[in-house]
């Protein structure tokens, strides 16, 4: 949609502008990542931005600015408007709640949509737009443990609007320390029915279904991607088989669906974002990652976020819970676009040195047994 089809163009209210003792104007914050500085000479470009305060159409914003600057010709504050528009500083305050969300529901999300509005870089009319594309999602979460449970729960918390969970395994005592969607009284409970009844008590506003289901060949991960409806994301949280992400790599891809994996490596806690035809898949990266050894893997392991050479992998509910945020995440902007993450990345934290941020991004590979450098 046009800036000149919205009813009143504004400028977000986190993104509001200001002039430099230079005079020029700066809008959003480049700390963040949002934010431009615009040089205004002639102080037309602040008068604009003055004036897109929710309170006036394009037209009137347009006399407003040729009140103060008649040299300014209609055709430049239009095509102003229309740049700040699609960096995604400006939305339409006369935006009306998609009808397909309930007064209840537009109070669940009030403090989301802000943020989604606020770190989206398209013009967009509306932060509920996004939202929407939320709503109308369908996730399929493999193993609910440490990093997928926590990655369900923040899904379910955001509002995709259906979620269905696969896991054969039953709630331990051993796993309380790190596997949120539980506790004591689930105990020796199959985690996919205690992991339904969690999630959907956490947000009843969306559909939640779950199935007990072990996942033992590629053959078998192969059919479980596959829905009718499609499913938009597949979020991965299970670490076993040991070959389970290639498995999920090759499926995704010959199945067109873009997913995420996540997992945690002693202190280092990482997550890989994928979307079939866009960037190196996971094979792409994995072995390259492998052999530059920027992961942290141990000699011999096969996925990233395990340590092969112990008898199980050493956790807590930081760890597993940062590892199923970053996934949450890399799933959420998979879904609405916001912010624009660009696949094929693995990225996470060491939790050893603060600040120390890890990225791996390297390129398809023209000769990757999965995609042939195809993506």
């Amino acid at each position: 949609m046009a800036v000149g089809e919205w009813a009143r163009p504004r400028v977000k209210p986190e993104h509001r502008g200001y002039r430099t003792v230079a005079g020029n104007v700066r809008i959003g914050s480049v700390i963040y990542g949002v934010g431009a500085e615009i040089e205004d000479p002639r102080g037309w470009v602040w008068t604009l931005v003055e004036a897109a305060d929710g309170s006036r159409s394009t037209r009137d914003i347009v006399t407003a600015v040729r009140t103060r600057h008649e040299e300014i010709e209609p055709g430049d504050v239009t095509a102003a408007l229309e740049r700040l528009a699609a960096a995604g500083f400006l939305e339409d305050a006369a935006a009306p709640l998609p009808a397909q969300f309930s007064p209840r529901e537009a109070e669940r999300y009030s403090r989301g949509v802000p943020l989604l509005r606020w770190m989206d870089l398209g013009a967009r009319a509306s932060a509920w737009e996004a939202q929407l594309r939320l709503k109308e999602a369908r996730v399929l979460v493999l193993g609910v443990g440490g990093t997928g449970g926590a990655a369900a729960w923040h899904l379910a918390a955001s509002g995709v609007g259906h979620l269905h969970v696969v896991d054969d395994d039953r709630v331990e005592l051993s796993n309380l320390n790190r596997q949120l969607l539980y506790a004591e009284a689930d105990l020796g409970r199959r985690k996919a029915e205690a992991a339904v009844a969690r999630l959907a008590a956490l947000n009843p506003d969306i559909r939640v279904t779950g199935e007990v289901r072990r996942i033992a060949t590629a053959a078998e991960l192969a059919a479980l991607v596959v829905s009718s409806p499609p499913y938009d994301v597949f979020v991965l949280g299970a670490d076993g088989p040991p070959q389970i992400r290639r498995w999920a790599n090759r499926a995704c891809l010959a199945a067109g669906l873009p997913w995420v994996d996540g997992g945690y490596s002693g202190p280092l806690v990482t997550a890989g974002v994928h979307r079939p035809g866009s960037g190196g898949c996971w094979e792409c990266l994995h072995d390259q990652a492998r052999q530059r050894a920027d992961l942290g893997l141990a000699p011999g392991a096969d996925e990233p976020g395990t340590s092969a050479h112990l008898p199980w992998n050493p956790a807590n509910a930081v760890t597993a819970g940062l590892s199923g945020a970053l996934v949450a995440y890399g799933a959420l902007a998979l879904l609405t676009g916001i912010p624009p993450l660009e696949p094929g990345v693995r990225f996470g934290f060491n939790l050893m040195v603060p600040g120390d941020e890890v990225t791996v991004r390297l390129p398809r590979r023209p000769d990757c047994p999965a995609c042939g450098g195809r993506g």
